[in-house]
């Protein structure tokens, strides 16, 4: 039994979350139990753990930290593979600009920056913020969850703040809106998207495929 645990702290639909590792998992003749939870015991024991996000992050980290989830994240990356996804990738990071300045979990070394309200195309045309939509995302690094997904594949964007690190060796992938910004980030067993693969069809479901056959090793 391969169970995945997708973390509940109230901020983000999680039900098109869970129904897609349940696909998933069925093309691979897998018996996959998702548990959708905050319940620390039932994360420790499960295999595999989902941290999801969406919203606003200073709401989103008042819920983890009234939770607890910041103490079930931290004893869940040290040991099983993590796959963060939109404001649960932000959420690692140390912390954000949005809502004035939020001090985010710090487990990964990085801010959290604003598109800026006069973003431009390369031919100077106004973007608009949030970046909503199909984006193409360029693989920096083999990785186990690229696995069978093209390079520049198109996934599905929903956000107006995005990763900033120093830490070019965590990059694993790169979006361009504007400028460069990061798509992905992978450390150790750790793997962090700002797209939604659950909403991003045939290669988000890839992606999520292959997170279940991860054992968190590169």
């Amino acid at each position: 039994m391969n169970k995945i645990a997708v973390i509940d702290y109230g901020m983000g639909n999680l039900h098109s979350v869970a129904k897609a590792l349940e696909h998933v998992g069925s093309e691979l003749n897998q018996q996959v139990e998702v548990s959708v939870t905050a319940d620390a015991t039932e994360i420790a024991a499960a295999d595999r753990v989902i941290f999801p996000g969406v919203g606003a992050i200073r709401d989103c980290m008042a819920e983890i930290l009234r939770l607890d989830v910041d103490q079930i994240v931290k004893e869940a990356i040290q040991s099983k593979p993590v796959l963060a996804i939109c404001v649960g990738m932000q959420a690692l990071m140390n912390s954000s600009e949005e809502n004035g300045g939020v001090d985010c979990l710090g487990f990964l070394d990085g801010e959290v920056r604003y598109f800026g309200d006069d973003l431009r195309d390369a031919d100077g045309g106004r973007l608009k913020v949030p970046h909503m939509g199909w984006n193409q995302v360029r693989q920096t690094i083999d990785h186990p969850l690229w696995k069978d997904v093209p390079d520049n594949s198109r996934f599905y964007f929903v956000h107006s703040y995005y990763v900033q690190t120093d830490m070019r060796d965590m990059v694993s992938g790169i979006t361009n809106y504007g400028a460069d910004f990061v798509a992905t980030l992978a450390d150790g067993n750790i793997f962090a998207t700002q797209f939604h693969p659950e909403k991003s069809q045939t290669v988000g479901l890839t992606l999520l495929r292959n997170f279940l056959q991860w054992d968190g090793s590169v």
